[in-house]
């Protein structure tokens, strides 16, 4: 079950390891505004930055190209790199946009890409990190209706940057700007779900 929280609010009455949240006096309390999925033991942010992770899928535009190196911009985070391969085939080029894999964190400044290929086309929307997995939803099933409602292909970047292309890109737009603004509220999915029925 998923629940709205806030933070400070008891989630457990127990000493429990959750993800964002806290125990003290022998409960456990959510650190954030969030959502607290009692199956998955988290606490989902729906306010902050960004925390990158090794293998998130990420959406970035090459900034600037130098030798056997790429400067990708991230957006929300800043810049990362993308180390060309001996074996690489494909060669990028500045204002092109990427989808890639992050390979490693250094520091807290600079991430490490890998795995890129070249997004043709196509609209970037951006939106607020914390509120992505709101769009992705459980098991893909809130990105899996917005794709097939609309036509388009979606590509979701954990850093806050949604690719769409073909299809009804207006309304894959509005739908995805939709969930960022009403993410705190429960029963999203089925709320996106008739939003996309009236479009019919």
């Amino acid at each position: 079950m998923r629940t709205i929280v806030t933070p400070g609010d008891v989630i457990a009455q127990s000493p429990t390891r959750v993800r964002n949240a806290y125990v003290q006096n022998g409960r456990t309390y959510s650190k954030v505004l969030g959502i607290y999925d009692d199956s998955a033991q988290e606490v989902i942010a729906l306010e902050g930055t960004w925390d990158p992770r090794i293998e998130d899928s990420v959406i970035g535009i090459i900034s600037e190209v130098k030798p056997k190196v790429y400067i990708v911009d991230l957006s929300f985070f800043g810049r990362a790199l993308l180390i060309a391969g001996k074996y690489d085939k494909v060669e990028f080029q500045e204002g092109q946009i990427i989808n890639a894999l992050i390979k490693d964190i250094e520091g807290k400044s600079t991430i490490i890409l890998t795995d890129a290929r070249l997004l043709e086309g196509g609209t970037i929307v951006s939106i607020k990190p914390k509120k992505i997995p709101r769009v992705i939803g459980k098991k893909s099933t809130m990105i899996r209706q917005i794709a097939d409602a609309t036509g388009s292909r979606i590509i979701v970047g954990m850093n806050g940057l949604i690719w769409i292309q073909g299809g009804n890109v207006a309304l894959a737009e509005e739908v995805l700007l939709k969930i960022e603004r009403e993410a705190h509220m429960s029963g999203l999915t089925e709320t996106i779900k008739a939003f996309l029925d009236s479009k019919k």
